[in-house]
């Protein structure tokens, strides 16, 4: 199991919009910097816009971003492009045979790891913006 690759690309299309600003960032223009279609660019810019991460202006305007690059984190993002089950990265199996002692007692065990990881993933991600991205990114592009 992985985290979904619609975080990358919620990633990828919020740093590109900002690299694009004075230029129109359609779905068509998104997708082809991600190399996929523009429908699942729109599917995932939706999600963002729900988020209040882009502003929408269907036609020439394209996207914009709703907030300033310091404002955003990787945790917006994660959040708003993970649909996830009552906000948890990792669930649970449902049912695990009671009279098996590694079902009777599975729950209970793994869940404080879970917790602990579903924690340590939102501190990290909510310590980066977009901001730190597109510095990353231009710092790269310098030296290539």
């Amino acid at each position: 199991m992985s985290i979904s690759s619609r975080f990358a690309v919620g990633v990828h299309i919020l740093t590109l919009i900002e690299f694009n600003k004075d230029g129109v960032s359609s779905s068509e223009y998104l997708a082809e910097s991600v190399n996929t279609n523009p429908a699942l660019i729109r599917k995932i810019i939706g999600m963002l816009k729900k988020a209040d991460l882009v502003d929408v202006h269907p036609g020439i305007a394209g996207t914009k971003l709703a907030r300033d690059l310091s404002d955003i984190t990787l945790l917006d993002v994660y959040k708003a492009v993970n649909v996830v089950q009552d906000n948890k990265l990792f669930s649970m199996h449902e049912n695990p045979n009671p009279k098996c002692p590694v079902g009777r007692n599975i729950q209970e065990a793994i869940m404080p790891i879970f917790s602990t990881a579903q924690r340590a993933l939102e501190k990290v991600l909510g310590n980066v913006t977009l901001e730190d991205i597109v510095a990353d990114i231009v710092e790269k592009e310098q030296i290539n």
